[in-house]
């Protein structure tokens, strides 16, 4: 079964009175466990990708389906709902909220997707020790190091067992050390079953993951097989946006 299915999807956004093509009919799939890495320069609509399959944008044509569920046509709280099934995030800032402990941060996904309170912090828990971090439930995420951060954000997207977990240049705020134990984490999230799908413009951080699809100008350059996407009708025309 596909985690992710996403055909014929275009993106066109409106700058300053310009229409700015990000997505020009992009197709693309994902099997159930897969780690894709989402490659190319800045602009070339990678990081617009990912907010469409996250469901925080809408395209302009075409669908996206994420566990055998469409994404089309669902108001902002139907998506809210799809988020909390199938959906975890890893930003490249962490995105962690500072007045809360580390146990906390992890905790409140899962209750507000209606989970007991008992049971989220039993699996925060649980996650906060896999990840390295079981000693750190009572601190402020301030007091961590940007590896330990981003550790902490990576739990807070498994919080509610997300069936895709999306990551965007997950290593981008990082030094040298730090995005080499969350690549290491990565790696370990996918040998047990869990589907990633990773956008970067850095080979090294894109290495880990088991196919690597290439975009350009809005469009999949290569699909990870070799096989380059038809031109879309109309050819090529420069994107603005990432």
């Amino acid at each position: 079964m596909n985690v992710l299915e996403v055909r014929g999807v275009r993106k066109t956004y409106e700058s300053e009175g310009v229409p700015v093509r990000a997505l020009r009919g992009l197709d693309m799939t994902m099997a159930e466990g897969e780690f894709v890495a989402v490659m190319g320069p800045s602009g070339c609509g990678k990081s617009t990708l990912l907010n469409l399959v996250a469901g925080l944008d809408a395209p302009t044509e075409g669908e996206i389906t994420v566990a055998g569920e469409s994404l089309t046509d669902k108001d902002e709280n139907d998506l809210a709902r799809m988020r909390r099934r199938h959906i975890g995030i890893v930003f490249q800032f962490f995105n962690l909220l500072e007045g809360m402990s580390v146990l906390e941060n992890v905790t409140l996904p899962a209750v507000i997707a209606g989970t007991k309170r008992r049971q989220a912090e039993s699996r925060a828990r649980d996650l906060l020790d896999l990840l390295g971090l079981g000693d750190k439930a009572r601190s402020a995420p301030g007091v961590l190091s940007g590896g330990q951060r981003q550790r902490l954000a990576i739990a807070r997207a498994l919080a509610n067992a997300p069936t895709l977990l999306l990551a965007d240049e997950p290593t981008g705020a990082l030094d040298s050390e730090g995005g080499v134990e969350v690549l290491e984490l990565f790696r370990r999230l996918h040998a047990g079953g869990q589907a990633i799908l990773l956008v970067t413009h850095d080979e090294d951080v894109a290495a880990p993951a088991t196919r690597i699809i290439r975009m350009r100008d809005g469009r999949v350059e290569d699909d990870g097989t070799g096989k380059a996407q038809p031109e879309p009708v109309g050819g090529s025309a420069p994107s603005a946006v990432q």
